[in-house]
This record gives structure tokens, C-alpha cells and sequence, in this order.
């Protein structure tokens, strides 16, 4: 594949950096007001994010392609997307943005330990199936409107104990109400069709569901390419170009996911966590969360103690 691979941002602060644009009030969420992007480069790369992205865009005179789609942003102003996808924005030479809104930025670890963390996955709109932006009536405008400016004002005053959790409540109310707006507006359009990248993250999420009752080892590439009816080298090839990682990079990213999930709602011990997994050894399972964010398995459950 010739494509270029697209530009990975593993925090919110690069991007941050990224966009020229001051330094974030917390390093696993930001607000961004989006008057403060005024410009972008024609030949931008594409771009992926390890965090959830969220925006409600106004007069946004610019092409968006989300995965191998394009989004439809004609009468759409809300957007989302889950870690991991991809979005391209191409613009006119020296086009000046005209648009105004919002981008809120969470980063899964700002969730752990929360009901949310588990429960975000089930919106729908995240998916790449959803090739469309949310349209917003004048109201539904001002109910989102509202929510964002009290994430706002808790992400711009000082952190206490408490926070955390105003800012996770709010931005669970904000899901939710993105939700029932999105079951009225596929009332009378329907998705597009699910792409590799969904059916892939399927594939992972059923593979681990049941791993829960079985022992039947870590998923291979193989494994993966079989059931999508592809070789191995086309889908490392195909994630490669839409997502800047391989196949085997995925596994490993859903691994740490459900790793995170299980050290922060269970009181399964690190060693049991590891062979539900489908490690046979629970020092490989330390050393691949080691590698992948830095500290152990054990130090992640007790920073949330």
C-alpha cells in the first residue's frame, strides 16, 4: 500500500502541540474552542487519535473523510470518534476556517474506574459505520450547549476530589443526549455499511467475551484474517493504511483495553487477569502492559486506590 500513514497522537497534549494551541488544563481531557483554529495545512496528513474526540462545528467550509468514508458535514455540526479511527480534513489552499463550535478530547484513562469507561462503548456513533454528522435542532443545539459549558467551567476551574466525577456525569448526560438525538435523526436514514475496522473490533470484542469461559489462548492474526475472509498480509496492510498500526498491534491495544477494564472492576488478582486473557504465563501479560503504558498491571489498579 502506498498511502501514507496517517499522524498518531497518543495524548491530548501533542495535539495540542499539534495545533499550535496553549497547553491543556488536564492531560487526559481538554476543551478546545474552535475559533482558536483559524488555519490548516492544505497536504495534512491524516490523522489518529489513542482518545475520544468529540466536536460541534459550525460554518466548517472543509471536506472530512472518517475512515473510508466521507462524512457527511453538509447539514451536520456534531461529530464523534472512538480511539484509534482515523479522520482526513482537507481544505483549500490557503483557506481561512470560518467555522466556530467546540472539540472535547477524553482520553480513556480519564474514564477508568467509572461505570462510563465500560458503558462508551455502546454508543453507537462511534462506530465507522456511522458515516454521518449529528444534525441539531435549534433546541437540541442549546441542550448540548449547555452540557459542554458546564464541562467547561469544571475543566477550567482548579481540580479537587471532586472533579473527576462532575466532569465523567457530565459528559455521560452529554452521550446520552447525543444518543436519543441520533436514534431520532436514523429514524429515517439508514448506516452505511460496516467497513473492516468494525468488524474487526466485533470479531476482538466476541473473542474476549468468551474467553471468560474458555482457555483457548491469545487471538493470532490469522485467526483474525480467517474469520474476515482476508490474508493476514492484507488486513496488516489494510489497518496499516487506515490506521497506522498492524493487526497485531490491534490485539494487543484490545488486550490493554480489557486488561484496564478487568484491574479496575474486578478484584480478580493479576495472575487470573492474564489467563483470561489467554496468556499461559502472566509474566508475558506484565511485560506487554509494561511495554504498552509504562507501568505494571499492579501499579495501574493501585493509582485508583
Amino acid at each position: 500500500m502506498a498511502n501514507i500513514q496517517p499522524h498518531r497522537f497518543k495524548t491530548i497534549s501533542e495535539f495540542h502541540r499539534f495545533r499550535n494551541l496553549p497547553k491543556p488544563e488536564h492531560p487526559l481531557i481538554s476543551v478546545i474552542n474552535l475559533e482558536s483554529v483559524k488555519r490548516l495545512p492544505a497536504n495534512e496528513p491524516s490523522l489518529a487519535f489513542d482518545f475520544y474526540f468529540i466536536s460541534m462545528k459550525r460554518n466548517f467550509n472543509a471536506k472530512v473523510k472518517y475512515g473510508q468514508q466521507e462524512c457527511d458535514f453538509d447539514e451536520g455540526i456534531m461529530f464523534f470518534m472512538a480511539p484509534g479511527q482515523v479522520l482526513r480534513i482537507e481544505v483549500e489552499k490557503d483557506a481561512l476556517l470560518q467555522h466556530s463550535g467546540w472539540m472535547l478530547l477524553v482520553h480513556p484513562d480519564f474514564l477508568w474506574n467509572t461505570a462510563l469507561a465500560k458503558t462508551i462503548k455502546q454508543y453507537e456513533y462511534f462506530d465507522y459505520s456511522v458515516n454521518e454528522a449529528l444534525f441539531l435542532s435549534d433546541k437540541e443545539e442549546t441542550t448540548i450547549a449547555g452540557i459542554m459549558q458546564n464541562i467547561e467551567q469544571e475543566y477550567r476551574s482548579n481540580i479537587d476530589a471532586f472533579s473527576q466525577d462532575v466532569m465523567v456525569a457530565q459528559i455521560e448526560l452529554l452521550l446520552n443526549y447525543s444518543n436519543r438525538f441520533y436514534n431520532r435523526q436514523f429514524i429515517t436514514r439508514k448506516k452505511a455499511s460496516s467497513d473492516l475496522l468494525v468488524k474487526l473490533e466485533n470479531l476482538l470484542n466476541e473473542y474476549f467475551d468468551r474467553q471468560n469461559d474458555s482457555q483457548s489462548g491469545l487471538p493470532t492474526v490469522k485467526y483474525i484474517a480467517d474469520k474476515l475472509n482476508v490474508s493476514p498480509n492484507y488486513l496488516s496492510d489494510m489497518l496499516r493504511t487506515l490506521t497506522g498500526q498492524s493487526a497485531q498491534q490491534h490485539i494487543h491495544n484490545k488486550l490493554i483495553e480489557r486488561a484496564k477494564e478487568a484491574l479496575t472492576t474486578t478484584s480478580l488478582s493479576v495472575g487470573e487477569i492474564a489467563y483470561r486473557l489467554g496468556f499461559e504465563h502472566p509474566q508475558s501479560f506484565n511485560k506487554l502492559f509494561k511495554n504498552k503504558t509504562n507501568i505494571s498491571p499492579l501499579e495501574f489498579r493501585n493509582s485508583f486506590n
